[in-house]
């Protein structure tokens, strides 16, 4: 019987191979910008994807105040969250956020993107956004990728 000998490699936590790499979001779409991230933190970008463990790169991104939206997003769409206190609903637009945290808009975007479940909790974690240029990772020799 004429049979492959090619396994099926599943990645796990001692055969992944995580990088830093860090990415400019100046001038860059808010969504779109969002699911190249989200890609990268989950692995999906790798060959030796694996969909149930965390196989993805830690992400830097910078300039995070520097993000575009289209259209007229910028103050007609609206973030819900709730105190947890009767009538303790609050909006913003993501022009109020990008005043107050400007990190929390790509944040947000990111990880709704990710799964609703423990492994997108722990991916989310590989991702750092900071609002300027500077940031505390240069120990790890990031790698700068251009979208």
């Amino acid at each position: 019987m004429d049979t492959l000998s090619y396994k099926t490699i599943s990645a796990n936590s001692e055969t992944v191979n995580k990088e830093w790499v860090i990415i400019d979001a100046e001038q860059q779409v808010l969504g779109r910008f969002a699911s190249e991230v989200a890609k990268m933190i989950r692995g999906k970008n790798k060959t030796n994807f694996t969909p149930h463990a965390d196989c993805g790169d830690n992400v830097i991104v910078i300039n995070a105040e520097k993000i575009n939206l289209t259209g007229k997003k910028m103050t007609a769409k609206q973030y819900v969250r709730h105190t947890g206190h009767p009538g303790g609903q609050r909006f913003a637009t993501p022009k109020e956020l990008l005043d107050k945290k400007p990190e929390r808009v790509l944040e947000m975007a990111v990880k709704g993107m990710l799964p609703k479940n423990r492994l997108g909790r722990k991916i989310f974690s590989n991702l750092y956004v900071y609002a300027g240029t500077e940031h505390p990772h240069e120990a790890q020799k990031p790698k700068e990728i251009k979208l």
